[in-house]
């Protein structure tokens, strides 16, 4: 992993080509993992290697991911090349606002499916796990800079424990991998 801690993406080729399921997969496992050949990514994701291979290529073109140093001349890893994603939303421009549109729809059914396969298996989980997992929502009147201070104190709270994601010594004993997903959504029409 490189040392950027974030990845800006702001063209909407680039947008659009990060919106697939299996690529948002590919970078959050080696976010999560480390450095893998393709051959290993398609084994933890059950996809095929020629598949993997080339949606890790396609994410090289735009920055998301890049080659790592392998073991031997026939090893050929990838890595991240940072730790999250962020992509604007305040664009003028109607093409990025629509890849914006496409890749948050992706990212919004991505956390749907991720929390019902959470549900399908949380009365398994040992109850200290279950007494503070699971959705909640809440309601304010905020101002746009409101919102936006929030989100950004929300980032820092979150910041204190992101070492923890590349070096397995950070973590105490019992942590286990957590994902936080949210989206904030407005209620009335502007």
């Amino acid at each position: 992993m490189t040392d950027r801690p974030t990845v800006d993406l702001t063209d909407p080729v680039a947008l659009r080509a990060y919106a697939h399921p299996l690529r948002m997969s590919l970078v959050g496992l080696l976010r999560r993992e480390g450095p893998l050949t393709a051959t290993q990514a398609a084994d933890r994701l059950g996809e095929s290697v020629p598949n993997c291979s080339f949606h890790l290529r396609q994410l090289a073109k735009y920055g998301l991911v890049e080659r790592a140093e392998g073991a031997d001349a026939r090893e050929k890893p990838w890595r991240a090349t940072a730790l999250s994603t962020r992509w604007g939303r305040e664009s003028d421009d109607a093409e990025t606002r629509a890849a914006v549109d496409q890749l948050d729809g992706v990212l919004i059914h991505r956390l749907y499916e991720r929390a019902l396969r959470w549900l399908a298996r949380r009365d398994a989980d040992l109850p200290q796990w279950r007494a503070v997992t699971g959705p909640g929502d809440d309601l304010a009147y905020l101002t746009a800079e409101e919102l936006g201070e929030l989100s950004r104190r929300i980032d820092d709270l979150f910041d204190a424990y992101r070492d923890r994601r590349t070096d397995p010594s950070q973590r105490p004993p019992g942590a286990r991998p957590v994902h936080l997903g949210y989206y904030v959504t407005t209620i009335d029409q502007p």
